[in-house]
């Protein structure tokens, strides 16, 4: 989702025990747009379906025989790796605050009531689905800037490590030179005193 135009081509998981729930859910959805829906009166394929569809946002029934909407968001939190914003949209006849604090401790970003208004039910929709656009938005750029700054990283590593050979190859260059000059200053002092001592032997013949 890399627009407000893409909501609608978001992957739709809807979960419940009652194939009319669904169906209306589907019917709505459909109405309003919505591109890839993917249903399942089966709980037990929650786990399946989202490895295989990568859904943007569950629609997910609480009540449910032999796994409940609790269990399911259970299961999944072991599997969606820590840091992911996928939005759980509960459906649900219980209006008990246990309920609602049990469900948002578990995973649920928002509720939807049963019998629930079709409108009303597109705005939670919607609203999930777009924090879930910004959210991958965000981590997109975050990974953006973490690899500018390994390749900055890399490069100030290269830029180091050849002012270090710059400076050990000038640090040679001048130990070089030194010897050099050391071994020319010798060569000038043994020569210096054979010229002195001829001058002395000429004067001295002058004279």
């Amino acid at each position: 989702m890399r627009s407000n135009d893409d909501l609608i081509k978001a992957n739709i998981l809807i979960v419940d025990d009652e194939e009319t729930n669904v169906l209306l859910l589907q019917r709505i959805l459909q109405r309003a747009g919505y591109e890839s829906i993917t249903t399942t009166t089966d709980p037990t394929r929650v786990r399946t379906i989202h490895h295989e569809f990568q859904p943007d946002i569950i629609i997910l029934d609480l009540m449910m025989p032999h796994m409940d909407g609790f269990e399911v968001m259970e299961e999944l939190s072991r599997h969606i790796p820590e840091g992911t914003y996928l939005p759980i949209l509960v459906l649900t006849a219980d209006s008990t605050p246990e309920a609602r604090r049990r469900a948002l401790s578990m995973g649920a970003r928002d509720f939807l009531l049963k019998p629930f208004d079709q409108d009303e039910a597109l705005l939670r929709i919607r609203n999930l689905l777009e924090t879930r656009r910004l959210h991958l938005r965000l981590m997109s750029q975050n990974e953006s800037l973490e690899e500018r700054v390994r390749e900055r990283t890399i490069e100030l590593e290269r830029s180091l490590e050849t002012l270090r050979r710059t400076s050990e190859q000038r640090r040679m260059l001048l130990a070089h030179l030194a010897d050099v000059q050391r071994t020319a200053a010798t060569a000038l002092g043994k020569e210096g005193p054979e010229v002195g001592e001829g001058t002395e032997a000429e004067v001295g013949a002058t004279e």
